[in-house]
C-alpha cells in the first residue's frame, strides 16, 4: 500500500449527496443503475452504480451516499458520469454503498 499525505488526501472531494432519482442502464456492460445525486452547493449530478445486486431503484431514492465529485466526467457508452458513487465489495463482490448513519446537508465533505 503507498502512503499519501494528508495533503493528497485533502484534494479529494468526498461528499454527501441524496439520491434524487434511479434509472435503469440497459446499455451498461455490467448491470447497473443510472443515479441522479444532489450535492447541495455542488449541484445535482448523475452517475452509474454497478448496484443491482444488492439495491431496488426504489429503496436507493432519499438515500446519502458518499460520492468523489472533483473527478473529470467519464464517458460510459453513451452515457456520461459526472462523479464517482464510492462503495466496498462483499465477500461476492457485490458493492455495498458508503452511506451516512446520520443526515447532514448536501455537499458537506468527509473530514
Amino acid at each position: 500500500m503507498e502512503t499519501i499525505s494528508w495533503g493528497d488526501f485533502e484534494k479529494v472531494e468526498l461528499r454527501a449527496g441524496t439520491i434524487l432519482e434511479v434509472l435503469d442502464f440497459p446499455e451498461a456492460r455490467k448491470p447497473a443503475y443510472k443515479v441522479k445525486v444532489d450535492f447541495g452547493e455542488y449541484g445535482v449530478r448523475m452517475s452509474s452504480a454497478q448496484i443491482t445486486a444488492l439495491y431496488t431503484k426504489e429503496e436507493l431514492v432519499g438515500q446519502q451516499i458518499v460520492g468523489v465529485t472533483n473527478f473529470p466526467k467519464k464517458q460510459i457508452g453513451k452515457f456520461m458520469s459526472e462523479f464517482l458513487v464510492t462503495g466496498f465489495a462483499d465477500e461476492n463482490g457485490d458493492i455495498i454503498l458508503t452511506t451516512l448513519n446520520g443526515k447532514v446537508p448536501n455537499g458537506s465533505k468527509m473530514m
